[in-house]
């Protein structure tokens, strides 16, 4: 009897937090094929024990047909974050059809487990700042869900498609991730923004989490038993106030220290707009600032539920690694 080797596959590896899963992996002993589609992996990466990188564009049947070729295990990570206007017609494309492609292969070759990257977006928002958040929330369409919100619930509607149809996945909703930053991602966004000693805050709450937490509830749900359940995973609700603080004191910068009211927030994404328009980049559009006035609160638990052994990092532990990875690379 022939037995099967066990080979992860990882979408979106080359990414921020494929980047973490890649490493964590490797130093695990595991067999990776590693799939980037525009942005190739670093040298570093490409030396990591265990781990093959592949070329690969999802919307491709048929690359996603051969790059599934005799995996056991998958976790998918691949999607486009963005929240310029420009990004939402790509965005709502991509990141539910890629998916779909996923999983119709997954089942087609029946892949023993997925493991599906959503976000806390993809559970909604109604503008209901009074009830907490949980696994439970049905979505609804709302105006106060961005494009991206929208893209990661079409994207795991299609995990929850395979399931019916036989497939063993598991799918977690993390908050907005921090972690060492590989310098073109949100850590590294906010970070440089922070840097510059922007002297405004937003108001809003929302969940956050470090990578390397991400990572971890991810790997036990793969090895666990448990299937078609979806896990909010967040180390707690923070204000952006709290979090730009914390990484001020990490930078040795001075914090924010005025509040941005609505006015001020909506003259900014139009700013910001007319910026993009010559060809200068900003965090800053009509959803972020949206996003960064919502008071949005998360409930944690249901993962304790089944890891009662868990444990998060504590985000001023996440931020003074953000820090240091950020001054490394600062020019």
């Amino acid at each position: 009897m022939q037995i099967k080797v066990q080979t992860t596959l990882i979408t979106g590896a080359s990414g921020f937090l494929g980047q973490h899963l890649v490493r964590h992996l490797s130093a695990q002993g595991q067999i990776v094929r590693a799939l980037y589609n525009s942005h190739p992996p670093s040298d570093e990466l490409k030396q990591l024990p265990g781990v093959s990188w592949v070329q690969c564009d999802l919307l491709d049947v048929f690359a996603a047909e051969e790059a599934m070729r005799g995996i056991t295990n998958v976790y998918h990570c691949a999607a486009i974050v963005s929240f310029d206007p420009s990004q939402r017609a790509k965005m709502l494309h991509f990141n539910p059809e890629s998916t779909a492609n996923l999983v119709n292969q997954a089942v087609a070759q029946g892949i023993e487990k997925l493991v599906h990257v959503s976000s806390i977006a993809a559970l909604g928002r109604n503008g209901d700042a009074k009830k907490e958040i949980d696994e439970e929330r049905e979505w609804e369409d709302s105006k106060y869900n961005s494009a991206y919100a929208l893209s990661k619930f079409l994207a795991e509607m299609e995990v929850w498609r395979g399931i019916g149809e036989g497939l063993n996945a598991a799918i977690v909703n993390p908050g907005i991730i921090l972690g060492a930053t590989t310098g073109h991602d949100l850590s590294a966004g906010l970070m440089k923004m922070v840097n510059r000693e922007f002297p405004f805050y937003s108001k809003g709450v929302t969940s956050w989490v470090d990578a390397n937490d991400v990572v971890k509830a991810m790997v036990m749900l793969m090895n666990s038993e448990t299937e078609a359940e979806r896990y909010i995973v967040s180390s707690g609700n923070f204000s952006y106030k709290e979090i730009f603080a914390e990484m001020a004191k990490a930078l040795g910068k001075k914090q924010p220290r005025f509040a941005a009211n609505s006015l001020m927030t909506g003259i900014g994404w139009r700013v910001s707009a007319l910026l993009r328009s010559i060809g200068i980049n900003s965090l800053i559009t009509r959803e972020t600032a949206s996003n960064a006035n919502a008071l949005s609160y998360y409930n944690n638990q249901k993962l304790f539920s089944v890891f009662p052994e868990f444990s998060y990092t504590p985000l001023p532990q996440t931020i003074a690694v953000m820090a240091r990875s950020f001054q490394k690379g600062l020019i």
